[in-house]
């Protein structure tokens, strides 16, 4: 199997000062494409410590991505580290320095000399293509490994990966068969309540169940060789069996995006009208494009009883000419109280968290997600009410 590294460099990345989106993305997609990433390293922006990491991955590496290090600056160092590293000079590229003068002249600004740093390479090095920025990618051969040398900004870091890096690493390598990856995500289950069930459950060979807690959910995820599916997806069925209602969506899409299809298949409009959760549902939503009404009452009291919120909620359904509006409380004593209106009838309850640890962020990102899976439920002809291990109903109507 091909063996595919990763190394990110800079002191903010090394130090914990920006989050490397780049490393993350990088191991799904490659993953996607049939291509594990088997390790990833950190190095900051000293030239020793580059060339020398350089040298050490290059002798377990089929093939390297550098990200990192290309720009203007005197602490961008990965084209003199590859230079040091195979013993070579940078050799000035006047076809790069055109790209760029052009590049600056679209935007009606002059090229800084300072970018002129950007053109130069190691000398044996094979230029690659960054359509949308200023930073020359190349590639070079250290000890049997190829190492493709990538801008950090990751607009033209993933450009340069799924229009330059990819094609060259499927015209040099035999690469495997994309594996079969299928998952489902769960609310109001905990991991190890979870993990209880399925742990014994006989996996074909090859494959793994993973589990990803991010809370409020758990994702679940079983991962093998395509031969297998049709063993994995019997598998994948008592998966399911143990997720149960609990399973809020399949896949990756998300469930604001499944709640927002359903929507816009029955013809329906949503209006939110929120108190403790600040505006997240709404974001949540209106980031799929789903089919929303005006959310805003023209005035409510500051009483979030269950009662109080449920009238909310049908006065919200007058004010905006919807079909369904879901109004949230604000959060008292430990309680919630989150209600789902329609033309025929009301569902509310008030919910209490079980736990004191969680923050008030991790609050207001459960309360959304109830209220999504209150809808969800409706709209796949369910009860509203479902069962969570961390949040117990005091109230319903």
């Amino acid at each position: 199997m091909l063996r595919l590294e990763m190394l990110c460099t800079g002191d903010e990345v090394l130090h914990g000062q920006i989050i490397d989106t780049n490393s993350a993305w990088l191991a799904d997609y490659l993953f996607q494409q049939g291509i594990p990433m088997r390790a990833r390293s950190t190095v900051g922006d000293a030239l020793e410590d580059l060339v020398s990491t350089l040298q050490l991955r290059s002798q377990y590496a089929d093939v390297l991505i550098v990200n990192g290090g290309l720009g203007p600056t005197s602490d961008d160092l990965s084209a003199q580290a590859a230079a040091d590293a195979l013993g070579e000079r940078l050799v000035e590229h006047p076809e790069w320095i055109a790209q760029m003068e052009a590049y600056f002249a679209s935007r009606g600004r002059p090229m800084s000399d300072s970018n002129r740093k950007q053109a130069m390479i190691p000398a044996s090095a094979e230029m690659i293509d960054n359509p949308v920025g200023t930073a020359c990618g190349f590639a070079i051969q250290l000890n049997g490994c190829w190492i493709f040398f990538t801008p950090g900004v990751p607009s033209e870091f993933k450009v340069m990966v799924e229009q330059q890096i990819l094609p060259r690493l499927r015209q040099r390598f035999t690469l495997s068969e994309p594996p079969l990856c299928l998952r489902l995500t769960t609310f109001g289950r905990s991991e190890s309540g979870l993990a209880q069930q399925l742990d014994s459950l006989p996996l074909p060979p090859n494959t793994t169940l993973g589990y990803r807690s991010s809370m409020p959910i758990i994702e679940l995820k079983l991962t093998g060789p395509s031969p297998q599916r049709e063993a994995m997806v019997e598998a994948w069925q008592h998966v399911r069996a143990v997720a149960g209602e609990n399973c809020v969506f399949e896949g990756t899409a998300g469930l604001p995006h499944d709640v927002a299809v359903q929507l816009r298949e029955r013809g329906l409009r949503l209006a939110v009208s929120e108190q403790f959760t600040a505006g997240l549902l709404s974001w949540q939503l209106r980031s799929v494009d789903a089919p929303l009404g005006n959310g805003e009452l023209p005035e409510h009291s500051g009483n979030s009883s269950l009662k109080e919120v449920a009238s909310r909620a049908r006065v919200l359904a007058t004010h905006s000419g919807v079909d369904l509006t879901i109004a949230i409380g604000e959060l008292q004593d430990d309680c919630i109280s989150v209600v789902l209106h329609s033309a025929q009838e009301t569902f509310g309850q008030t919910m209490v968290y079980s736990s004191q640890r969680h923050s008030q962020r991790i609050r207001q990102e459960m309360t959304a997600m109830l209220a999504l899976d209150m809808l969800r439920r409706w709209l796949t002809g369910q009860s509203p009410y479902g069962n969570y291990e961390w949040l117990k109903p005091t109230e319903t109507l």
